[in-house]
């Protein structure tokens, strides 16, 4: 039971994660900014286990790329898919072996956006280079970060007290 639990939140998050981005007006520049595909992967993570997460992270920008043709599949959601299946990895990872304290769903949270943005980098590398573009520092400093930092305080401010309180009124599995 507990695993049919899971996959249906599983697919709930894809599917926030198809339909999230509408919320940016699919406009690209705004999406970039405030990276809406990125919290339900997130929050997936957290709660579903880091098995679930992995997969959901890489599904959705793909499944959103086939369906909506946005973001582009190649090479911008096939960098995101790799990206988005380390934040469900690392925050369902980490939160499993860290104390289940308060503090503790920040320091998840921070590590998990930083490992994936960092396997964005690296992925992009080679997956540019396919698609006969350079893959710059300035490039990865600007998407990776600078781009970014209003999606970054998003998530900073949005999904820690999502998780924490799941977790006070017992919504959660431990």
């Amino acid at each position: 039971m507990k695993n049919i639990y899971k996959i249906t939140l599983s697919g709930l998050f894809i599917a926030l994660g198809l339909i999230f981005p509408f919320l940016t007006g699919q406009i690209p520049e705004i999406g970039n900014m405030l990276l809406p595909m990125h919290i339900p992967v997130l929050i997936c993570g957290f709660i579903c286990g880091w098995q679930y997460g992995l997969i959901v992270g890489f599904i959705t920008p793909l499944l959103r790329s086939v369906i909506f043709t946005m973001p582009p599949l190649f090479p911008t959601a096939t960098a995101m898919a790799f990206e988005l299946a380390v934040y469900g990895l690392m925050t369902g990872l980490l939160y499993k072996i860290f104390p289940k304290r308060n503090i503790y769903v920040y320091i998840s949270l921070i590590l998990s956006m930083v490992t994936g943005r960092l396997v964005w980098g690296a992925v992009s590398i080679p997956i540019y280079a396919l698609d006969q573009s350079a893959f710059a520092w300035k490039i990865f400093i600007n998407g990776a970060l600078l781009n970014a930092i209003p999606g970054i305080i998003l998530q900073l401010v949005l999904i820690p007290p999502i998780i924490i309180l799941l977790r006070k009124s017992k919504l959660m599995p431990e």
